[in-house]
């Protein structure tokens, strides 16, 4: 039989669920939500859905400790059965191996940072907001009763622009060939052209916005 173990994440997804307020929560649960500003936490406006990078194999226990200062984590899941030496077993992994997501303030992103397990705010300069509908529509797979697996963003031929560097701003298409990754620049007139290798941190799909999960 397959059960949850309780955590702080599962205390604070119930109370998420219920609907139910710091001020009618349990004293135990209201004070695991004591970590957080008072303030920002009344401002709606200021909370956002952000990319932690983890470190490795502490998905989990990320967001069991963002639960327990009051953070709202998620983190996408996917049911894969493992075997085992002498039987099989269900058991539940990261969807995003080494990322957990969080909405929080930024006037809040030190507390974020001391939890034990964070290695690191996704963005290219800064933290970069992550829309509610990408959150949204990955929650929605996940609760579904449809496989649902990672894949590679890049794929070969796809247009992107490299985003860091005295390059930035160029635009190309991605090959990959012999283990490197490579930018292919046009001059579309003679229809000629060269491959510039890249690595993929300086590189987003063309016409996209925000940092990319590596």
């Amino acid at each position: 039989m397959y059960t949850r173990r309780a955590t702080p994440y599962n205390i604070w997804y119930r109370a998420h669920m219920l609907g139910v307020t710091g001020r009618s929560m349990s004293s135990l649960t209201q004070s695991r939500f004591t970590g957080l500003d008072q303030a920002s936490r009344d401002v709606n406006m200021d909370f956002h859905w952000y990319a932690l990078r983890t470190n490795g194999h502490h998905e989990k226990r990320v967001r069991d400790r963002l639960a327990g200062v009051g953070i709202e984590p998620f983190l996408p899941l996917t049911r894969q059965l493992r075997q085992w030496s002498d039987r099989k077993v269900l058991t539940e992994l990261p969807l995003f191996s080494g990322y957990c997501f969080a909405r929080f303030s930024l006037r809040n992103r030190l507390t974020v940072m001391q939890i034990s397990g964070v290695a690191g705010i996704v963005g290219s300069v800064g933290p970069e907001v992550i829309p509610d509908a990408e959150l949204n529509a990955i929650r929605a797979a996940c609760e579904s009763d449809r496989l649902v697996q990672c894949v590679d963003l890049f794929v070969e031929g796809m247009q992107v622009e490299i985003v860091s560097g005295p390059l930035r701003g160029l635009t190309g298409q991605f090959i990959h060939h012999a283990g490197h990754d490579y930018i292919v620049l046009r001059v579309q007139l003679i229809q000629q052209a060269v491959a510039m290798h890249i690595h993929r941190d300086e590189v987003i799909p063309h016409g996209s916005s925000g940092a990319i999960l590596r």
